[in-house]
């Protein structure tokens, strides 16, 4: 299934390749983004490219200047297609979080898989395995899963 987008990627897959802090995550994140990118079966929430260049700036230690941020960003523009927040994505958002208790910030990125027929969001910040109107959450971080499958 090469090129069908089947995953959407949440920031913190973004950042732990940056993050020197947890080599074991960092280096899972690299191989999960390259395999992917190679793939071409993942995209990205403009969502999550805000988020990525704010945390980037502020909390990775060190923080990344905002050039070496947005060469990062442009990597990552390369490898996969991004997708916009559009009006009915904040609204399908406001009913994630009004129905399922999501963050508004994670709201966004399950409205636009949902929207999108994207079937899973790879992502440390919901419950892996959870089946959310035909979207799943995947913890591809979790030792238990195997990369080779994704």
């Amino acid at each position: 299934m090469e090129g069908v987008i089947r995953y959407l990627l949440d920031t913190n897959l973004l950042l732990y390749p940056l993050d020197p802090r947890d080599p074991g995550k960092r280096a899972q994140a690299k191989a999960l983004l390259r395999r992917l990118a190679r793939r071409g079966s993942a995209a990205l929430p403009v969502q999550a490219l805000s988020e990525f260049a704010s945390i980037a700036l502020r909390k990775l230690t060190p923080p990344l200047s905002p050039e070496a941020t947005a060469r990062q960003m442009e990597r990552l523009l390369l490898a996969f297609p991004a997708l916009p927040l559009t009006p009915p994505v904040v609204l399908e958002a406001l009913r994630g979080v009004d129905r399922h208790g999501f963050s508004y910030y994670d709201a966004q990125i399950w409205a636009l898989a949902r929207l999108q027929g994207i079937p899973v969001i790879l992502s440390e910040d919901f419950p892996s395995g959870a089946v959310l109107e035909g979207v799943r959450f995947l913890n591809p971080l979790d030792l238990s899963v195997d990369l080779r499958t994704l």
